[in-house]
This record gives structure tokens, sequence and C-alpha cells, in this order.
């Protein structure tokens, strides 16, 4: 493997450029027609457009991109998070074509894919789920009720398909659920050309929790231990740290035990992600789903563990380490991380994005635990084509404490002018004292509105 195509844009291109090139990799972006002089683009060695009817479609083309990696003698596709990264298709088609597939084997991707399928196996595996439904097609409702009463309520309205929330609908009584479920239905046939739903049971109080597993293809996997993404809006991450203030040592060693049981029983191999729901009170864990790619929130665990998660990929995609080259008994975690995600959008409209030209912007420098990863410099337009994500800024520290210090500090320092951003939760969050003590469950945003200016 001598030169990578990143099938993607943006910080994660970037981030994941970065590392090709220390490791002696040549890279090749792709990018659309409204992106020609996009940071990745020019950090790549070449790069080629891709022509579509709109922007976003460029990314998803895979027949297009497997093309221009093909005419670059790119030996390898790295998909990044987001557009093509979750798509078995697109790994087989990759591989069918005599390139490396740097993620999971297609077969993994579509049996994790499939949330209800996922749940199948980690039941399978001895991992405790949320208590559910099997599937609805698109516009079989006739046995739902039935299904929501066995469930019970409060409830989770899912789609099978897709990830990120898209979708997803809270319901809290009988009488809402049919609504509830046209709805998801609707929009997950559109997201993801696939209609089907299930319910899930609906835990207050709860965090959520992931497990980061790197696994070899044949069995074996370990773990680096895991991150807190509770601090969320619609369902969608702002603020991840590492190791979870929430959970104690015991829950740690059951959770991460419990996400090996399910690598190791799908042979899974590279860098994934199994999310998990605690019980904010009992601190019972249940198995949500697994994300088969990178993290936007990986730096989190990078900076607890010194560990290169790209690094690991690519080792791992072109058989250059194995179990026992990477040891669980290497892997320490050290200190605490957080992350914050600052995005263009309005948090007080609904967190409705705010395209627009970023002529003021600059971060403070990177260095004594502070990182950033962005695919934006002053000047550039954020466009409203793509999602609002215009950087991620991560601190660590020998403990918790110190790394909220220095993310005030970082955070203060952060410029943007008068372009609309969250800058000012995100600020607001790390000051607030219920996030200063460690309550960051699922609904921090709606118990601590007022305080943060929502």
């Amino acid at each position: 493997m001598k030169k990578v195509l990143v099938a993607n844009r943006g910080e994660i291109a970037c981030r994941i450029m970065r590392t090709c090139h220390a490791l002696g990799y040549a890279t090749v972006a792709i990018h659309s027609s409204v992106e020609d002089d996009a940071q990745h683009v020019l950090m790549a060695k070449e790069s080629v457009a891709i022509q579509a009817a709109t922007p976003v479609k460029s990314y998803l083309d895979g027949a297009a991109i497997i093309a221009a990696a093909i005419k670059t003698g790119a030996d390898a596709i790295h998909p990044g998070y987001g557009f093509l990264a979750e798509n078995e298709g697109f790994a087989q088609a990759v591989e069918d074509a005599g390139l490396i597939f740097i993620g999971p084997r297609p077969e993994t991707i579509a049996a994790m894919g499939d949330k209800e399928r996922a749940r199948s196996l980690a039941e399978a595996a001895g991992v405790p789920v949320v208590p559910g439904s099997p599937r609805f097609a698109e516009g079989d409702l006739s046995r739902i009720r039935d299904a929501g009463d066995a469930v019970g309520y409060p409830l989770l309205v899912k789609s099978c398909a897709g990830g990120g929330g898209i979708g997803m609908r809270v319901v809290e009584q009988a009488q809402d659920l049919e609504d509830a479920a046209r709805s998801t239905q609707s929009l997950a046939a559109r997201s993801f050309n696939d209609g089907t739903i299930f319910l899930e049971r609906y835990i207050r109080n709860a965090r959520h929790v992931e497990v980061q597993v790197l696994g070899f293809g044949n069995g074996e996997a370990v773990h680096l231990f895991e991150r807190e993404c509770s601090i969320q809006r619609r369902f969608q991450k702002i603020v991840e740290e590492s190791p979870s203030p929430g959970i104690d040592e015991g829950v740690r060693q059951s959770m991460t035990a419990a996400a090996l049981a399910l690598a190791r029983s799908v042979s899974y191999r590279g860098v994934g992600t199994l999310e998990f729901i605690v019980d904010g009170v009992s601190q019972d864990f249940f198995f949500l789903e697994m994300n088969t790619r990178i993290q936007v929130e990986h730096p989190v665990t990078e900076m607890v563990t010194g560990r290169d998660l790209v690094e690991l990929q690519l080792a791992v995609a072109s058989g250059q380490i194995g179990p026992n080259d990477v040891p669980q008994s290497d892997i320490a975690l050290r200190g605490s991380a957080i992350e914050v995600r600052l995005c263009a959008e309005n948090p007080n409209r609904m967190f409705l994005p705010s395209p627009g030209e970023l002529r003021n912007l600059s971060f403070p420098p990177q260095g004594n635990g502070v990182r950033i990863e962005t695919g934006y410099r002053e000047g550039d337009r954020v466009t409203p084509h793509f999602d609002s994500l215009i950087a991620k800024i991560i601190c660590h520290g020998a403990d918790r404490q110190e790394a909220i210090e220095r993310m005030r500090s970082a955070l203060a320092e952060v410029r943007m002018g008068e372009f609309v951003s969250n800058l000012p939760l995100l600020r607001a969050i790390i000051e607030n004292s219920a996030f200063q003590r460690g309550a960051t469950f699922t609904d921090f945003l709606a118990k601590n509105k007022e305080g943060l200016g929502l």
C-alpha cells in the first residue's frame, strides 16, 4: 500500500491525510465543484473533481470515486465517516476493483448497519440489549401498538438503517406512537432508501457511553477504553470525553468485556465503536449499535491512550499488524480528555445551520494539551451543502479538572467575528456546574436550558 484515496472532505479528510503523510503514504483527495480550493484538496498530493448533480452527491458516487482511485494509481480507499463509510455495497465494490478498503469487511458493515440484526448478534454474544421490538416495514403499522405496549413507555422509534439520530422519535404515550412511526418511516425511506423501523425502550437519567475497539479480522480484538457522549442535541453529540465521569471501574470492565465479545464474535477488522446506554441510577448498561468506522470523537481516545487510530486502521488494512503487536496490556488510560464540536449553527433557533464566510476565524495554538481538528481556515465559506461542523477542539489533562481548565482557556481564545455558531453554548457548557461535577446525562441541555442561554 503506497497511495491512499480519501473518500471524504473537511476535517476528517485532513486528519487522515496527516497520518498518511507521516507514514509515507501519498494521498488523493476528491472534491465537489464547490470545493476546488478546500483545505483537504490543497493538503493532498493529488486531487480529482467528482462532478454530480449536487455537491453532496459527489461524495456519494461510489463508481466515480473508485474510478478516481484507479486513475491516480491509489492502492486503497479510506472512507472517513459519513457518506459511504458504512455502505457495504461501496466496500464490496472497492474490494472487487482490487483495492484495499480501509475498514471492516462488507459483510460486517451489512450486519452491524442493520440495527435490528446487530441487536440479535449482540444478544447471541451475551451482550445486554435494550428491550425492543421486531422490525416494521414501511406502511406496516397494524401490529405496532401491541409492540409498543410490550416494549413499554416511554420508547424510541428508530430506523433500522442509517445513523446519526436521523428520524429518531421519543414517544411518551400510546396514542402518539402511530404518528411518530409514520414520520420516522418516511424520513428513513428518504434518507437511507430503507423505511423499516423498530421500537426500543427509552431510558431516562441515562448516559451515552461508547467503547472503542480494534479488531484484527481473525476473531481477536482489543479495546481502547470508553468515551462518554451524553451531551447531545437532536440525538447528535456536542461534547465527548474520556474516561466517562459517570461509571465506576467495575462497569468499565464489564462494558469493555461486552464490547470485545461482540467484536470477536463477528471477527471485526479495523477500528469500530460499540455504543451503550447506561442507566444513570443502577449503572446497568445496554447495547445500542455498532459504528463500523472511525468516529468524529476519536481524538478523545487518542489523547488518553497515545494511540493514533488512523495509523492503526492503515496497519490492519495493509496486514502490517496482528494481535501480538497491540496487546491489551500495553493500552493504558492516561489522564482525561474532552472534545467539543464547534458548528455553524444557531442554538437559539433549534440549532438551524448558519452558513456563511469565516472572515475572522482563529484558534488557540496547538500543544500543551490542546489539539485542533478543522477543514476550514479564515476566509473559507461554510456552505449549506454539507454538515455544519467547523472544527473540533480537544483538550487533555492529567485529570478531568485540568482538561476542563484547558478547554475553558482554549474556547476563550477562539475568534469567529460575527459568525453565528454554537461557540457561546460550548463555553456555557464548560462553565456549567452540572458539567463540572460530571452530571452529564442525555437530557443535559433540557435540564440546564436556562443556565446555558437556550
